[in-house]
Order: structure tokens, then sequence, then C-alpha cells
């Protein structure tokens, strides 16, 4: 008698949520590889390359610090440690048990000119847009006006707010 596997617990479906969602990611994915873009490929190459190491927080927070005063100061202070608490619970934390790997870029068939050298760690979550986040909501508690709205920051930006 062949052995079964019990039957796995998924009262909602989630599973099958998720599936629909990756499939809907890849077509997405899929259909922008397929779009012809020069303009943007070289913009948006640079762009990301300027992100790696929160570079672009860096040079913001720097900017903030020189010409913000005090409260420029203290809001660069606070963007970045923002960001340092967020990208070590990303990097450290979630992504090592994230199930996501980069996009196939050859079987999408992505143009050269697309392409930056991928890091070896999972794709999900985006430690950019992390990164980028944590700044703008550690800026936006000092400097409202320079941030997130208020109402993504309530939503979304809890981690930041109790530090």
């Amino acid at each position: 008698m062949p052995r079964m596997s019990p039957p796995s617990f998924d009262p909602r479906g989630v599973r099958a949520r998720l599936a629909e969602i990756e499939s809907i990611d890849l077509a997405v994915y899929r259909a922008i590889a397929a779009t012809s873009t020069p303009l943007l490929d070289t913009a948006m190459r640079r762009l990301s390359e300027a992100a790696n190491y929160s570079r672009l927080s860096i040079a913001s927070a720097g900017v903030l610090a020189i010409a913000g005063g005090p409260r420029g100061r203290r809001a660069a202070a606070l963007g970045l440690s923002c960001v340092a608490s967020t990208a070590t619970i990303v990097n450290a934390a979630v992504k090592p048990i994230g199930r996501r790997r980069r996009p196939d870029r050859v079987g999408a068939a992505v143009p050269d000119a697309r392409q930056v050298e991928l890091p070896r760690s999972r794709s999900f979550p985006s430690g950019h847009t992390a990164a980028a986040f944590a700044f703008a909501t550690g800026v936006s508690r000092v400097l409202p006006a320079a941030g997130v709205p208020r109402s993504e920051e309530r939503r979304v930006g809890k981690e930041c707010r109790s530090r």
C-alpha cells in the first residue's frame, strides 16, 4: 500500500490565493520585460545602483543635516536610524525565511541594458523599498512635510515610530 502524505491544513485557501498573486506578478514582470523602454532603462539602472547600501538615504540625510538646521539634523539622524533597524530586520530575519527567488531574467528575455548585478539574497521583501520607506517615515516624524503622508505612516510605519 503506498504511503500517503497527510492532508495540508489551509482552511481559507491561502496557498491558492498566494499562487494566483504569484502568477499575476510573473505575468506583469514578463510584460514589462517585453516592453521596449530604452529611455528609461539607463536611468532606472543607475537609480537602482545608487540605491544600494542606502546611499540615496545617506545623501538625503546629508542635505537635511546641512540645510535643515537643528530639526534637519534630528530628522536625518532619525531617518538613518530607521534605515539601520529596518535593514537589519529585513536582511537578517525576513529575507532568509522568504521563499521568493529573484526573477528569471533570461527566461523573460530582459534586455541587457536593463540588467543590474543581482544580490544573492531572496527578492522579497525589497531591501530598497524597505530602506526608502523607513527613511521617509523617520524623517517625517520630525519634518512631516518632507516624509510619508501621515495616513500611510500610521498604517505602515509603526516600527519606526516606536523608536
